[in-house]
C-alpha cells in the first residue's frame, strides 16, 4: 500500500534494548491531499531512519506494510514504512515551463513538417 501527502510531524526518535538488542524507532505523522485530508501515524524503524532523513513539510510517497496483533485481548496495529519517495521541489520561476514564444523570447519556428 502507498500514502501520498505532506509531513506535517515527526515525533520524537525512541530508543531501547530488547533481546535482540538496540532499536530504534521514529513516527511521523503524513496528512494526505484529498478533498477530505486524513492524517496517518507511520513508523520507521531501525537504519531505516537515517536512510530516509525525514523532514517536516516535505511532499513523499511512503510505502507501508499494515500488521495487527492482540495483546490482553486488546488489537494493536502498526503502520511501517519500508520505502519513502520524496517528491521534487517545484521550481521557483514557474514560466520556465512555458513554450517561448509564451514568454516572449522571440517567435515560434515555422512548421516544416509535410502532415
Amino acid at each position: 500500500m502507498e500514502v501520498t501527502g505532506k509531513i506535517i510531524q515527526l515525533l520524537d526518535l525512541l530508543t531501547g534494548e530488547s533481546k535482540n538488542g538496540e532499536w530504534k524507532k521514529q513516527d511521523f505523522i503524513v496528512e494526505t491531499g484529498s478533498q477530505y485530508p486524513k492524517k496517518v501515524c507511520i513508523s520507521v524503524w531501525g537504519d531505516k531512519i537515517d536512510q530516509f532523513n525525514l523532514k517536516e513539510g516535505e511532499d513523499v510517497t511512503v510505502s507501508i506494510n499494515l500488521e495487527s496483533r492482540e495483546f490482553n485481548n486488546r488489537w494493536y496495529t502498526d503502520v511501517r514504512a519500508w520505502k519513502v519517495e520524496k517528491k521534487a521541489d517545484a521550481p521557483e520561476d514557474s514560466d520556465s515551463f512555458l513554450p517561448d514564444e509564451v514568454q516572449g523570447f522571440g517567435e515560434p519556428e515555422p512548421d516544416d513538417l509535410p502532415f
